[in-house]
Parts: structure tokens; sequence; C-alpha cells
């Protein structure tokens, strides 16, 4: 059983009555083992460990069975973007109604991408700045949009109308001006392409989000945004004050966010309060266990279910990622 009495008495109590019927998770990260050399090991307390070193696309829906027993879910997924990893190896177990991404570096001609995902059926790409770091010999905080896909990339992705899930980069996140021009350059010149940019722009904090610019998103039908690791009702708020719900996409950040704790907003920053001993981002770990934690799922169920205006919820759960990635 991976839910415990707690978990089980949050869904009962306060998730099932408000639930839509089905739930699509548009950022989750399924790989195996077998996508990484034989010696290949994750640092001791990376959370990519809590599931024994892999997250299969069987353990998902075992794991997504148990938190929420009474609703259909299905996923867009990619793999885990090390380094290490194997690009060419895919996400398998995809079912009907599922989505597969490939992974991408700069590193890649676009025909290679383009054989990659015609093989696959996937209905777009995930780029991560580590590539672009690797592939042009920068420090990662020196990365740039620009960086993570090449030209030719981004004209192929736009003549086949797919998909690109993109976690910028950089320390100032969304208020960073260099990102918000690239990103607005991006959605204006590839119009066919919808770009989902992770993490709401990795506004994980009030401050961060006010000085985005966010509104200016809005006139550009292909900009969207998920809302992966987001537990904070704040940020949520704003964001659908300031932009369409029909192009907000939930999005969870598996397996990460089926770990136990919930992300906090002190003094202008955010933290990670950890209920398990494993790194993620800026961690405060309770290793007293002191507090009864929640999944980080569960915890961004419940600000989104307390946020999002009442008549797009099931947009916003399901509807919203199916025009993105049904094509």
């Amino acid at each position: 059983m991976f839910t415990n009495d707690n978990d089980r008495l949050i869904y009962e109590e306060e998730l099932a009555p408000r639930l839509p019927e089905k739930i699509f998770d548009a950022h989750v990260h399924i790989w195996s083992k077998a996508d990484f050399p034989a010696d290949f090991h994750f640092h001791e307390k990376s959370c990519n460990n809590r599931f024994g070193g892999e997250f299969t696309m069987a353990m998902w829906r075992s794991i997504v069975a148990e938190l929420l027993p009474r609703q259909e879910c299905h996923l867009n997924c990619f793999g885990m973007p090390n380094d290490a990893a194997d690009r060419d190896k895919l996400p398998e177990g995809a079912l009907p109604g599922d989505f597969i991404n490939v992974l991408v570096s700069p590193a890649d001609p676009a025909e290679l991408v383009e054989e990659r995902i015609v093989r696959s059926g996937s209905t777009g790409v995930k780029p991560y700045l580590n590539y672009g770091a690797a592939f042009y010999h920068k420090p990662a905080n020196d990365v740039e949009i620009k960086d993570m896909l090449t030209p030719s990339q981004l004209a192929m992705l736009d003549r086949r109308k797919l998909a690109v899930t993109l976690h910028i980069p950089r320390s100032g996140r969304f208020a960073d001006k260099l990102n918000q021009r690239q990103m607005i350059e991006l959605c204006d010149k590839y119009p066919n392409i919808r770009f989902v940019f992770a993490h709401i722009g990795r506004a994980y904090f009030m401050k961060n989000i006010y000085e985005s610019n966010l509104d200016e998103f809005v006139k550009y039908p292909n900009a969207y945004f998920d809302t992966a690791m987001i537990n904070h009702e704040g940020i949520l708020k704003y964001t659908f004050d300031h932009f369409p719900a029909e192009r907000v996409l939930f999005g969870s950040d598996a397996p990460i966010s089926f770990l136990r704790g919930k992300s906090v907003e002190i003094n202008n920053q955010y933290a990670y309060l950890m209920g398990e001993d494993y790194a993620v981002g800026t961690s405060i770990v309770d290793t007293e266990n002191a507090v009864k934690f929640t999944t980080f799922f569960y915890e961004q169920l419940r600000a989104i279910i307390n946020v999002t205006p009442k008549e797009h919820l099931a947009d916003v759960l399901y509807n919203n990622a199916q025009r993105v990635f049904l094509r």
C-alpha cells in the first residue's frame, strides 16, 4: 500500500467530492534503469531513489490508482532528463489517452529528433537546461532559453505542430527579463508550437510572479502553463486572475510529487518541507517526524480545487491537456 489512513481520509473528505471523473497529469517523468548505463547511480539523497532508482509506467498506474481510486487517470510523460540517460529510450507502457514526449538536447540533429517522434508517436518534446549547459559548455545558471532548442529543431516542431514542455532556466526564473523576452519570442516566431511553460514559469513565490510578464502571454494562443509542484494558492490565484484558465494544465512532476511534503514561501523564497529524507531543491527535512505529511500530489490538488474557478476545474484537470496533446 502506498497511501496511509491520513491520505485516505483527505481523499474521502476533501478531494473525492470535488474532483472531476477524469484527471490528466501533464507533467510526469517515466524511466527505467535500462535507460542508464549499468554502473550509473543517483546520489544517495536523490529523490529519484525513492522508488528504487526508476519510475515505470506500471509504478505510476499503481500509485495513482491508490491516490485517486474513483478517477480515470491519464498522463503526458517524458524520461528523466539526466546527462547519463539514453535519449533514444522512450517511456513504455502508454495506453490510449496517454501521451509521450521525447527528451531533446541541442546536440540532437532535428532529423534524429523527428525520427524519434515518428517512431514513438510522440506529441512533443521536453528540453532541459543541463543539456544546453553540456552542449555549449556553460555553467547551468548561464543557460538561456535559446540554448535549449536549436532553430532547426524549432522549425521542425512548428512544421509538425507539436508541443514543447519548457522548464525555463536562470536563477530569476519567471522574473528574469531575458527569460520573459525569449519566452514571448518563441510564442511569436513559432505559432504552431504549443509551448507549455512548466511550473508556471517556476514562479514558486509571490514576488517572482508579481515581477513576471504573465499578462503578455494572454494574446498568444499557443502559450500554456502547467502547475507542476505548485501548491501555493496565491500563485495559482494570481495565474487565474491574469491568464485564461483554458490554457492552464494540471501537472504534478511525479514521481517527486509522490513524496511526502509541502512547498512553502519563506521571505520571498521557497523551500520544500520534507517528510522523507530526500533532497528536493532547497529542502528542510522533518527528521523528528513531528509533522504528519501527505503527498505533494495531494497538496497540489488541494490548492487547485480551492482556487480554480469552479466552471474551469474540469478543464484544468483534464480537458485543456487534450487540446494541447491530442493531435
